[in-house]
């Protein structure tokens, strides 16, 4: 089993072992039942990270002559700059402001939201940073 795996499996112990103790010591139902959700959490959780530590056979975490590098996978996409967040938080100050002065502006605000959120999905589709 891996390290993660024995660290939540061991708060499952921890908050199994409390609860009993806890009901007989304060016979306070609210803190009970949640020390007995709080030790199903961690070991559901724990189940979970032994089941996916089988499916993982050699992990980088898990070898002591791994280098820092092993575990670095593709980093991904970064933008390197974009106007369209600028421009779909004036339309929500637009659609804001329609519920102060009146509906049609609110109108007008989700109009003008939605070609900027579609411009601001859209915007490495085309152009200088299109991918």
């Amino acid at each position: 089993m891996k390290v993660e795996t024995w660290t939540i499996a061991s708060c499952g112990i921890f908050f199994t072992v409390v609860t009993p103790i806890y009901w007989l010591m304060a016979r306070d139902p609210t803190g009970t039942s949640a020390l007995v959700m709080t030790s199903l959490l961690a070991w559901l959780l724990a189940f979970f990270l032994g089941v996916v530590a089988k499916q993982i056979p050699d992990r980088p975490e898990d070898r002591n002559d791994a280098e820092i590098a092993d575990g670095a996978g593709e980093l991904g996409f970064f933008p390197p700059f974009s106007w369209w967040p600028l421009f779909c938080a004036g339309a929500i100050s637009v659609m804001a402001l329609g519920f102060i002065f009146g509906w049609w502006l609110f109108i007008i605000g989700v109009g003008i939201g939605g070609i900027t959120l579609l411009g601001f999905v859209f915007e490495f589709y085309r152009g200088y940073h299109a991918h």
